[in-house]
């Protein structure tokens, strides 16, 4: 089925700003509470939020086979259990409607007022009911630079990390959408000289920078995905900044990994690009060595050019650009971390999401988190209003941003936000 949503020739007749991450050739999915208390399941072009269960009930998607009921939901999870066939049709049907010299819904202003609504009169929700979440840790660079720090810079890599993509399964019910603060979380830290643990707010609140890809059903328990179909059951990626507290981490990831320093918040930009979306953006990835075991060999571009940045904004200050990366830096691959994933027989449901693990290129304005771009505290860094950071600060609002760029056409996320809270106080 063609992708003619992506033809870059394409226009609107909504208006799109300059630079905006979602021109007509993007057409992300997002859940969203409209002006009316109405939830909804929608798409953006523009700084234009459409209503799509509006839209299908008026008519628009006549011909393509979907309940009455499919975008009438507070999640997405329905709609990416329908597969990748149901949401081309969705999406090429979208563009039509959009088009700049399509008059169907662009001459209708009563189905207009229905459909259409800025940005400031909706509020974005959690895109997809995250049944499992599983987070991988698939850059090289951050590996070697997390190995470098706490063991030996000569063996930074452990001996499995070249040959498996490695992964944790996290905690979903603390995955919140951008915009919604988090507290500082409080937590065990390292004994001293006493051998008596610390116990506090967390000292080195840090940020990471990831995305995530959200899965569609795709196997039952006992059976596996081949390499050479995992992409099939990819609906699409959002940013991810998945907070870490360090100090209690360091302290509790013996024997068995992270927890709560890991599982008190994970912040997600709210409108979802597909896989389709970023077709235009594939790129190889870094080559592969030694060469997987065969399960995990694959052929062809299987990573994509997206640009990622962080920045801090202190409270009631400017923000500063912290971290310029590349999602393409990923050694192992959205197709490897699936296929992996379910060689065992682990069943992959509607709704998981998958994190990438944090994502640091080659060069220190490009490692992924405070940890390596401060050096574990070591090499503080300045921002626009004069303060230093080592770690996160109460008060500061980290947002990541990403986008693609080719051919003219410019595909985003929008942001991935969250301020920092100070620590709930203890009561009594």
């Amino acid at each position: 089925m063609p992708l003619s949503a992506n033809d870059p020739s394409r226009s609107t007749w909504l208006e799109v700003p300059e630079q905006s991450d979602f021109p007509i050739q993007n057409i992300p999915f997002g859940v969203f509470l409209t002006r009316d208390d109405i939830i909804t399941i929608g798409t953006r072009i523009g700084d234009t939020a459409i209503d799509l269960g509006a839209l299908h009930q008026l008519g628009y998607f006549q011909g393509i086979d979907l309940t009455d009921d499919i975008f009438l939901q507070d999640s997405l999870n329905d709609f990416i259990a329908d597969g990748r066939k149901t949401w081309r049709l969705v999406r090429n049907r979208i563009s039509e409607i959009f088009m700049k010299d399509n008059p169907w819904l662009r001459d209708n202003k009563a189905h207009r007022k229905q459909v259409l609504f800025s940005m400031e009169e909706i509020e974005m929700q959690l895109p997809v009911d995250v049944g499992d979440y599983t987070d991988f840790y698939a850059s090289k660079e951050h590996a070697t630079n997390v190995g470098s720090l706490f063991r030996d810079p000569e063996n930074a890599l452990l001996p499995n990390w070249l040959r498996i993509p490695i992964g944790y399964h996290g905690r979903s019910s603390s995955i919140i959408p951008s915009g919604v603060p988090i507290r500082r979380p409080v937590g065990q830290t390292k004994p001293g000289e006493d051998g008596v643990p610390g116990f506090g707010p967390s000292k080195l609140l840090d940020f990471e920078l990831e995305m995530a890809f959200i899965t569609t059903d795709s196997n039952d328990l006992g059976k596996r995905i081949g390499l050479d179909e995992a992409e099939d059951y990819i609906f699409g990626l959002v940013l991810f900044n998945d907070w870490s507290a360090r100090d209690i981490q360091a302290w509790e990831y013996v024997p068995l990994g992270p927890f709560l320093g890991k599982n008190f918040a994970s912040t997600i930009s709210p409108w979802i690009v597909t896989l389709d979306a970023l077709e235009p953006f594939r790129t190889a990835g870094p080559d592969q060595d030694p060469v997987p075991l065969p399960y995990l060999q694959q052929v062809g571009d299987k990573n994509f050019d997206i640009n990622l940045e962080v920045t801090i904004s202190p409270e009631n200050g400017d923000e500063t650009t912290v971290c310029r990366s590349n999602f393409k830096y990923m050694y192992w691959s959205m197709a490897q971390q699936l296929t992996h994933h379910t060689v065992n027989g682990c069943n992959v449901r509607s709704g998981d999401m998958m994190g990438s693990g944090t994502i640091s290129g080659p060069t220190q304005e490009s490692f992924g988190s405070m940890l390596e771009l401060t050096w574990r505290g070591q090499n503080p860094i300045t921002l626009n209003d004069g303060s230093q950071r080592k770690f996160i600060n109460d008060g500061d609002t980290v947002t990541l941003k990403g986008y693609s760029e080719h051919q003219g056409v410019r595909i985003g996320f929008g942001n991935c936000e969250a301020k920092v809270l100070p620590a709930e106080p203890f009561k009594g």
